[in-house]
């Protein structure tokens, strides 16, 4: 009974954990009033370290803005076009997403970073990963904008370190970055965990009307 018990638990546990360990989620919102109608760019890039990288993801998402896209450069790894899903991994020395973008008062989009350097780190890798994100002032990427980082020219930074936790960098004080989001579990999930519960309930009071 014991076994059955602690078996019906592990189970329901790990289903619960299993919804929940999808990644990290971040919500970035950029107020871009101050360039509305300027013809420019956007550039997304997701990059290994110099050192032994373990894979990840990184996949942009509900891309949206008032602003308008224009053609795209795809290079490494990268797949997808925005306003769809986006999808960059660290499996070459450079992956980017570039493209051109007549601007708006306002963009955003969700930044979902996975994979196994994530979710299960190995403890042996010697390097973790970075996504940066852009924004330029000319269509060929040449004039960052809306960014104190001189150096890169980089607006936002997510750095994956060796322990799967992240590492944000805001350097646009016209861009909003919510904290991660964390994944609620299937509704199947909710359904599986309630009926378990309500079956450890049932196994308890028939142990204890049988003593």
């Amino acid at each position: 009974m014991f076994k059955t018990t602690f078996l019906l638990i592990a189970l329901l546990f790990g289903a619960v954990g299993s919804a929940m360990a999808d990644g990290l989620t971040y919500d970035i919102t950029v107020d871009t009033s101050s360039l509305a109608g300027t013809s420019g760019s956007l550039d997304f890039q997701f990059n290994p370290g110099p050192l032994a990288t373990q894979t990840a993801d990184v996949q942009i998402e509900n891309f949206s803005s008032d602003g308008t896209l224009g053609g795209s450069i795809l290079t490494g790894d990268a797949t997808g076009a925005l306003p769809g899903t986006v999808s960059l991994d660290n499996l070459t020395g450079f992956n980017d997403y570039f493209t051109g973008f007549t601007y708006g008062s306002t963009l955003s989009f969700l930044l979902n970073l996975s994979g196994p350097a994530v979710t299960s780190p190995d403890g042996v890798s010697t390097s973790g990963s970075q996504f940066g994100f852009s924004m330029f002032s000319d269509p060929g990427g040449t004039v960052p904008v809306l960014t104190s980082d001189s150096v890169n020219g980089y607006a936002f930074t997510a750095g994956i370190n060796l322990d799967g936790t992240a590492t944000i960098a805001n350097s646009s004080s016209q861009l909003t970055v919510t904290t991660p989001v964390t994944a609620a579990p299937e509704p199947s999930t909710l359904l599986l965990f309630g009926s378990g519960l309500a079956c450890l309930g049932f196994l308890r009071r028939k142990v204890n009307l049988s003593r």
